[in-house]
């Protein structure tokens, strides 16, 4: 330990090409998760594919299935693609770009064209075109967690990066949910109307594409082959690392527990399918969904400060236990609320017990599912820091493809899980809709979606983070040894070099 301090001091004064400067590490971010844009834009998609294509409920739930599953598949091969990519368009920068294109290019062709196809063709025509757009997703969500290892190597910066992907995810969130309730589904009478999908596409796409412009301006100049770290002696990658990375990296596998079923968890509740059974049909105001949305903003913004503070201090695993407690705490609080007490009295125009303690509690659960976030990002980082320190391999794409291979396999299994489930109780030919009438299978069914996942999903994550051993300081021991070796790689090359021109 006295040997990597020392090293630590001798090498500080030369890693400033280590680091990202501040404003970078905050407005990255905003260009990473243009693909949750896009994601968001797709998680209505099966409103349009069963009520306005025709496919029926079940149908269309299968195909957006089948397609995230493609997605899932794609991963490693791209992961690995990038990888092996270092030429002169970088790393991830044109892997960002063309995802930009397709997930733009396939999107606007879903939704402006599919219900134009004959009955006979629809199902073939909506299926290629999702292919395309889930092909255009993966290529920029791995590219841009890709990123976040090469724009900075110093663990102590990468939780700005998560924390920086909260509070815009929280903006995002809360401008989505009023786009959708307050605007967009009032003037088009719902999700039956063709209109309300193409506007919310040209929305999307254009929002999208200043944030994605933004992050590529930012990588860009440090998405050169200097900042990948590589052992000078290990031997190239090859596809088939993929299994012995994920069957030898510890962390990285329960890191994957944890994020993969937070994340399907959260896909069930996201889905505006869930948003409208428990706003439009169980409290009967679906406009409240967007308004206590908005008024979740600054205490979002809050608590994720906080978070950030924390992690900063005592690192992100100890962050993303404690806000896991409090999530599982606070969603136990809210279901009793809504089941002990009468939802339909909930109401912004009249601030009664029944309002003010549901909105307390849902203000406050809305801003800890977004905290995670600050502490899980960074994670991504440090599991890349620790296989090099391990292996000698700076795989940031092979990492994040094996990541997310497994989380898109089990989160693909949303859109499944909602369509079977609501069939079972009814919805066949059409999923719930603003005016369908109450019944308790709807509530107990929206309960289960909205809570009852999540805190399945936050039980497994602290099994999988009591074993989780990359604390604060493992990662700053890991940092210390990985910066002496590029160092050493360095002077070896330079002395190749001198001989080689010598000669």
């Amino acid at each position: 330990m006295a040997n990597n301090i020392q090293t630590g001091k001798m090498l500080r004064g030369r890693q400033d090409n280590s680091k990202a400067k501040l404003w970078e590490l905050f407005l990255y971010p905003s260009g990473a998760i243009v693909n949750n844009y896009f994601l968001m834009l797709m998680m209505v998609v099966s409103y349009y594919a069963a009520g306005i294509v025709g496919l029926g409920t079940v149908v269309a739930s299968f195909i957006i299935t089948g397609s995230r599953v493609l997605d899932s598949i794609t991963d490693p091969v791209i992961g690995f693609i990038i990888d092996k990519t270092q030429g002169r368009f970088g790393k991830v920068s044109i892997f960002l770009f063309l995802g930009f294109i397709i997930m733009a290019g396939s999107s606007s062709l879903i939704y402006f064209t599919t219900h134009l196809v004959p009955d006979s063709l629809s199902i073939i025509y909506f299926i290629i075109l999702y292919a395309i757009f889930i092909i255009g997703y993966t290529f920029y969500s791995i590219a841009s967690r890709a990123g976040y290892s090469i724009l900075t190597r110093d663990p102590k910066q990468r939780p700005i990066f998560g924390a920086a992907e909260a509070v815009y995810g929280a903006l995002y969130a809360t401008a989505a949910s009023l786009l959708l309730s307050n605007y967009l589904a009032p003037k088009y009478g719902g999700f039956s109307n063709v209109g309300l999908f193409q506007e919310l596409t040209l929305i999307i796409i254009g929002v999208s594409a200043i944030f994605a412009t933004i992050g590529l301006l930012i990588i860009w100049p440090k998405d050169r082959v200097e900042n990948y770290y590589q052992d000078t002696k290990q031997e190239p990658i090859k596809f088939k690392d993929m299994w012995s990375l994920l069957k030898g990296n510890r962390p990285l596998q329960l890191f994957i527990v944890a994020a993969a079923t937070d994340k399907l968890a959260m896909q069930i509740k996201g889905n505006q399918i869930v948003g409208v059974m428990v706003f439009g049909i169980v409290i009967g105001n679906f406009a409240v969904m967007g308004q206590i949305q908005a008024m979740s903003l600054l205490p979002s913004l809050l608590v994720i400060l906080f978070g950030f503070r924390y992690a900063n201090k005592n690192g992100s695993k100890k962050g993303l236990i404690i806000t896991t407690w409090l999530s599982i705490i606070t969603a136990l609080f809210v279901f009793l609320v809504l089941w002990l007490g009468d939802p339909t009295q909930i109401n912004l125009t009249n601030w009664g017990v029944m309002t003010t303690t549901f909105v307390i509690g849902y203000v406050l659960l809305n801003s800890l599912v977004k905290l995670p976030l600050a502490f899980v990002i960074p994670m991504i980082p440090d599991i890349i820091d620790y296989e090099a320190y391990k292996s000698g391999r700076f795989v940031p794409g092979l990492i994040s493809s094996v990541y997310s291979f497994i989380d898109k396999a089990v989160s693909s299994l949303a859109q499944t899980i909602i369509g079977l489930l609501l069939a079972i109780i009814g919805f066949k030919a059409a999923f719930p809709d603003v005016d369908t009438p109450y019944t308790e299978g709807i509530f107990w069914m929206a309960m289960f979606l909205n809570f009852g996942g999540l805190i399945i999903a936050w039980i497994l994550t602290l099994i999988a983070m009591k074993f989780y051993n990359l604390d604060k300081n493992k990662m700053e021991e890991i940092r210390v040894e990985l910066e002496k070796r590029r160092e050493q790689n360095s002077e070896s090359i330079e002395e190749a070099k001198s001989i080689r021109d010598a000669k």
